[in-house]
């Protein structure tokens, strides 16, 4: 008794076509399809021309892997014939063959944490207090040197700016002004005189 195999469970190549020809000529595709007919009469095609391919379905999974070894590298018409597995093949299962473990990373959202994988707690943030005790205590003017020179190393030396202004606000004294140099005055840019005459 036969029985006739369903799509679903139908096993595929996909040839790849560097030429248009058997998308455009009707002979070129006869010849194309005569090459897979040996291997299976019932085999199907559906022709794809903007990817230039052809996907081609066996009702056996041993015609499609011989079809494969046979006709893959080939010459068709002076182009080499390219045949990829549309699917993994299992003899005897018509069931989807699960994906590999190296590439299950690649699913989103990505599969389970092992078992006994807890996520780590974020740890409490440090408060220097002695550094914030120290940044305190810089006066304006000063030098702090942070780090000694050794032989393989610079000094770390702060210097910290001077404040325009008196901590309390207050005007600066003659005596201050005498001891620091004026500031230059910033001359802004004068603009052009228009001349209505002249047109872009």
């Amino acid at each position: 008794m036969h029985i006739k195999t369903s799509k679903c469970n139908r096993f595929c190549l996909v040839a790849s076509l560097t030429s248009r020809e058997v998308f455009h000529r009707h002979e070129a595709q006869v010849s194309f399809e005569s090459l897979f007919r040996s291997f299976d009469p019932e085999v199907q095609f559906h022709y794809f021309r903007s990817f230039r391919r052809v996907r081609i379905s066996f009702s056996d999974p041993l015609a499609a892997a011989e079809a494969r070894l046979r006709l893959n590298k080939s010459d068709f018409r002076g182009k080499e014939l390219r045949l990829y597995f549309a699917q993994s093949v299992h003899i005897g299962s018509p069931r989807l063959e699960p994906p590999k473990p190296e590439k299950q990373f690649l699913i989103s959202p990505p599969a389970s944490p092992p078992v006994g994988w807890e996520q780590s707690q974020d740890a409490t943030p440090v408060i220097n207090y002695d550094l914030l005790c120290a940044i305190s205590k810089l006066g304006p003017g000063e030098t702090y040197e942070l780090h000694t020179a050794t032989p393989t190393t610079p000094s770390v030396v702060v210097h910290v700016c001077e404040d325009d202004e008196h901590d309390d606000g207050s005007a600066p004294s003659d005596q201050d002004e005498t001891a620091r140099p004026p500031r230059p005055k910033i001359m802004q840019t004068r603009r052009p005189d228009y001349t209505p005459g002249v047109e872009q």
